[in-house]
């Protein structure tokens, strides 16, 4: 008798969110198995760092429940999930440092607030963060205005690493970086992969991302643009499924053609 599927990491059933009278999304159900790293693709304002804030319970879904690691978010207490959330890195979408800290401040900032570390182990620490992420010595004293843009993702991911998390998430790792920087940071996600054999959620535009680190892919698409029935998630699968996929929104998307779209974003403007 072969031994049952191991239980999801990550696990949206039947999730709805909606800010007022704005459905972000409807209808996610969605699982992530440890170890896999998941890219969520879609354009902008379909609901993918919504999604994010919902696996690490930033956010509570209208409808449905989100579970981690067996465990329903909703019926954690607040210091229980903030325990869970130590569990969690997140690289945030523009790195968001703290402007007033330095680099090995803003490194330090996860484990002092948690007491992780004491100061001897927290230098340590905080310069294996750095040299993992590419960045030389001498570079922990100055401030975040002081980096360049790839430099401050660099300090972001560095310092969402501090905690040892089980999960990564980033958001949109590369936006506002060139092609050579960008790619450094797809080659630091995969090395935090492999290394750290963390569970890695992905949010990207960026198909280059997508083929480089990738094990799984998601695509969600804008609720309002959907049928009445119709699921948000248009294709969960490989990356090289998804030039093949029968849906033409995916491939568009995919190759970066407005196709339809174009028209339909003009009917949706007609109609207010």
């Amino acid at each position: 008798m072969s031994d049952p599927a191991p239980k999801p990491l990550i696990e949206l059933r039947s999730c709805e969110m909606r800010f007022r009278h704005q459905l972000v999304l409807r209808g996610i159900d969605l699982s992530i198995r440890r170890g896999e790293t998941v890219c969520v693709i879609g354009e902008s304002g379909c609901g993918k760092t919504v999604l994010l804030k919902l696996m690490i319970g930033l956010l509570s879904p209208t409808a449905g429940s989100v579970h981690f690691d067996g465990h329903d978010l909703a019926t954690l207490t607040e210091a229980e999930r903030t325990r869970l959330r130590l569990r969690f890195g997140f690289l945030f979408q523009l790195a968001a440092l703290f402007d007033s800290l330095t680099v090995y401040d803003n490194v330090a900032f996860g484990p002092r607030e948690h007491n992780l570390y004491d100061e001897a182990t927290l230098r340590r620490v905080v310069a294996e963060r750095l040299a993992e992420v590419g960045l030389p010595p001498g570079l922990e004293h100055k401030k975040p205005a002081e980096l360049s843009g790839g430099q401050r993702k660099r300090v972001g991911l560095a310092r969402a690493l501090a905690i040892n998390p089980e999960v990564m998430l980033y958001d949109e790792p590369t936006t506002g970086l060139d092609p050579i920087m960008s790619d450094v940071i797809n080659e630091l996600i995969l090395q935090t992969q492999r290394t750290k054999h963390t569970t890695g959620v992905v949010v990207t535009h960026d198909m280059r991302t997508v083929q480089k680190v990738a094990d799984r892919v998601v695509m969600l698409y804008p609720a309002s643009h959907l049928a009445p029935g119709e699921p948000q998630i248009l294709y969960d699968g490989p990356p090289e499924g998804l030039e093949a996929c029968p849906d033409p929104r995916v491939r568009q998307f995919v190759r970066g053609e407005a196709g339809e779209r174009l028209r339909e974003l003009a009917n949706h403007h007609a109609g207010f």
